[in-house]
């Protein structure tokens, strides 16, 4: 699928597939991703089973649009706010305390959800379609390398999940980056592909 121009008839294939329990892979601004409703907890267990992921670690979901954000999280602070205008869509996942109603599954019982808009058009096209969230894990076994092409992750899981949606070789350079905001001051749990160095200003105005 060329990433530029989304095909519409394989987004909506997926989009269903995934109304009905599917795992899917897909591309993401940093590597390929494996996704599910996240609000299917069968589906969500599957991802668990399928890269051998451990009990208590949670899932970072990819979301349409903002209000879906309200949806999952029980406050939004005002750093979110900033750093939301400046670096969503993209790779900067914001890790804030979680909604009653969002699966035990998804946050590894921690009460906190990472969520990020994302900025690649496939990935993007499939959450605004289904206009729910999906899980943005990455499409690996657990410790194992990354993929970055549609090749390698049908090498590694292609017996495993639904669809595959091959959108060419991503970046495949550093994952996204982590920022807990659930702590004082924010914690940054992962630097990837957003610097801690093009972070901090936005911080040092809490």
């Amino acid at each position: 699928m060329n990433p530029q121009k989304p095909d519409r008839g394989i987004i909506a294939m997926t989009c269903d597939a995934l109304a009905q329990g599917a795992i899917i892979s897909y591309p993401t601004e940093s590597f390929y991703g494996l996704g599910a409703s996240a609000y299917d907890e069968s589906a969500v267990e599957k991802i668990f089973m399928i890269k051998g992921r451990e009990e208590g670690k949670p899932l970072p979901v990819i979301i349409p649009d903002l209000k879906t954000l309200s949806e999952l999280t029980a406050d939004i602070p005002g750093i979110a706010r900033v750093l939301i205008e400046k670096f969503w869509p993209g790779g900067l996942t914001l890790v804030f305390r979680s909604s009653p109603q969002v699966s035990l599954r998804i946050t590894g019982g921690t009460q906190k959800i990472g969520v990020r808009i994302s900025s690649h058009p496939i990935a993007q096209a499939i959450v605004s379609t289904l206009k729910i969230p999906i899980v943005a894990t990455s499409a690996n076994l657990s410790g194992e390398n990354t993929c970055s092409t549609a090749q390698e992750v049908y090498n590694i899981l292609g017996d495993k999940i639904d669809i595959i949606i091959d959108g060419g070789k991503t970046e495949g350079v550093l994952p996204s980056t982590v920022l807990d905001l659930t702590q004082t001051p924010p914690l940054i749990v992962r630097e990837g592909i957003i610097s801690g160095e093009k972070i901090n200003p936005y911080l040092s105005f809490m």
